[in-house]
């Protein structure tokens, strides 16, 4: 089960917003083509079985600043028939990623929280054969708790690996005049093993994905790599 410093952990990486570059686009574009993302992600797949956890509702409610950034939260936690290893999943969406309105990044909203990042670096994650996702890992400590996390952030069909190319992206993507949607897919795990703890993260979000149907793979990692893990 998730405690409550999971739950306002889950509330921070929900919050957060940038100001604009003076970009009025109007097109709408969208991966999710409707429906839902918790219809999206699996609840069961392989050894994993999950339960939802937290109240989106509470985070996401009506006048919170979350509620003008995210049409949807998704806060499940997956559980290992086989071993009992536990993952963490946060799927964070949000219809229009504007100037005003866009993804709150994790390497910011844990030190918000009074985590203090360990480690905090890029990395090129593998879903399949020459198929790739561009996401960051991180190590976040507080106390004698220790966080493993590995996520991406996509924009459009773009996913940005930091804050500025998040910004670079935002602008390219204005200048078509675009209002894309955007996802942001974060993992974790509780644990003092941070290589073991990513490992997992790793075949975790393989599995994942793998459990997707074809034609939905998109919403979370994007048209291009989606056709691409398809055809691997």
């Amino acid at each position: 089960m998730m405690d409550r410093r999971d739950f306002f952990l889950g509330a921070a990486c929900v919050a957060g917003a940038a100001g604009g570059v003076g970009l009025k686009p109007r097109h709408e574009v969208k991966l999710l083509k409707g429906g839902k993302v918790a219809d999206v992600a699996p609840t069961t797949f392989g050894n994993w079985v999950s339960e939802d956890v937290g109240d989106p509702y509470a985070i996401n409610g009506p006048g919170t600043l979350s509620a003008k950034l995210y049409n949807e939260l998704v806060v499940r936690q997956y559980l290992n028939q086989k071993d009992q290893t536990a993952v963490l999943m946060l799927l964070a969406y949000g219809g229009k990623q504007s100037d005003e309105l866009q993804l709150h990044r994790p390497e910011v909203c844990y030190p918000a929280f009074g985590y203090a990042l360990v480690r905090n670096e890029p990395v090129f994650l593998p879903i399949g054969k020459g198929v790739t996702v561009p996401a960051r890992r991180l190590s976040a400590e507080q106390d004698d708790r220790h966080e493993s996390i590995i996520y991406w952030s996509r924009m459009g069909e773009m996913l940005p690996q930091n804050g500025p190319q998040q910004r670079a992206a935002r602008l390219e993507i204005g200048l078509k005049g675009i209002v894309p949607d955007g996802l942001l897919c974060r993992f974790s795990m509780v644990g003092d093993d941070v290589e073991r703890s990513w490992a997992t993260i790793d075949g975790f979000v393989v599995d994942l994905l793998g459990a997707i149907p074809a034609d939905k793979r998109n919403v979370l990692i994007g048209d291009q790599r989606a056709n691409a893990l398809r055809q691997a």
